[in-house]
């Protein structure tokens, strides 16, 4: 434990613990979108901009509160101030979301790549806009 206490240290010092974060639960979010868009896609059979949304929706929610607590910490000091984070969260990811479905329709039925190489792709330009949404305009009145 004593490790992880002092590279968060040196990582805050250099003001990179944040990215740090970001990147690796930004990581982890786009395991989740991917898993469930898989699952969605060639266990259930959905049809691939169903799958997009629902893998969409459960990774938003995992984001929310990975972002919240771990990568920018931000405290609420009440419900209605919880409840507004939580809104412009959603807010922008649904514009994220614009974003997503339209590079994964571009990259799928103009220029018919693959599926699974599409939403990799997809999900590195989503990572970056969501972090900069976050950073700049969700979870900055509540460190």
């Amino acid at each position: 434990m004593q490790k992880y206490d002092d590279l968060k240290q040196l990582l805050k010092e250099k003001k990179l613990w944040e990215p740090f974060t970001y990147l690796f639960f930004g990581g982890m979010t786009t395991v989740v979108n991917i898993a469930v868009y898989l699952l969605c896609r060639h266990v259930f059979g959905l049809y691939y901009q169903v799958a997009n949304v629902i893998s969409w929706a459960i990774s938003v929610l995992f984001a929310y509160f990975t972002n919240k607590i771990w990568v920018f910490e931000a405290t609420t000091v009440d419900r209605r101030a919880a409840w507004l984070s939580f809104a412009k969260f959603i807010f922008f990811r649904i514009l994220s979301l614009g974003l997503d479905m339209l590079c994964m329709y571009v990259m799928i039925s103009l220029l018919h790549s693959g599926d699974l190489s599409a939403k990799v792709v997809t999900q590195i330009v989503v990572v970056l806009a969501n972090y900069l949404f976050s950073k700049f305009w969700i979870f900055t009145d509540n460190k």
